[in-house]
């Protein structure tokens, strides 16, 4: 005789259907979904660089903001901008450490003379933190702010004058 022609009490129904429920639990575990980029659906990645080119282009649209990234780098882009159909390094001065959820950003930057660095820094993180969340659905943990130059009226004319002489 089977013992499923035996009917079953309420509490060995109730530890029957558990049984089954480990048992199903056990042969299909469960996806914990940690922020917007993991569905049901699948999992959404994205590489350091696109977190950069939004953080780069985001800095770039802060008034006060004159360049971007150490002097290496910005006579690097100096040369490359000459060269036609070359593309603008965007993430310049840009540095991710990006985690599945959550990111930190570090930003390299010149700022005009006359303007507040401390304004210029607060809408630099208020500028990122917004677009890189809204876009990505990261959280930034933070962005810190490295100003290594003030770009000085002067610096154009004087710039503008030598290669006038080089030229020539």
């Amino acid at each position: 005789m089977s013992n499923d022609s035996i009917p079953q009490t309420g509490s060995q129904q109730e530890r029957e259907v558990e049984r089954r429920q480990k048992q199903q639990a056990a042969e299909k575990p469960e996806r914990t979904l940690r922020g917007p980029l993991q569905t049901e659906q699948g999992i959404t990645t994205l590489e350091d660089t696109v977190v950069a080119k939004i953080a780069g282009m985001a800095a770039r649209e802060v008034p006060g903001v004159y360049d971007m990234g150490n002097a290496a780098r910005r006579a690097f882009s100096a040369v490359t901008d000459r060269i036609p159909n070359s593309q603008t390094n965007v993430a310049g001065g840009i540095a991710v450490e990006k985690g599945e959820t959550q990111t930190a950003i570090d930003v390299t930057v010149v700022v005009d003379y006359g303007t507040s660095i401390v304004q210029v820094g607060n809408g630099i993180r208020r500028n990122i933190i917004d677009q890189v969340e809204s876009t990505t659905g990261l959280e930034v943990l933070e962005v810190n702010i490295n100003v290594v130059d003030v770009h000085l009226p002067q610096d154009d004319g004087d710039s503008a004058a030598k290669r006038d002489t080089d030229l020539q």
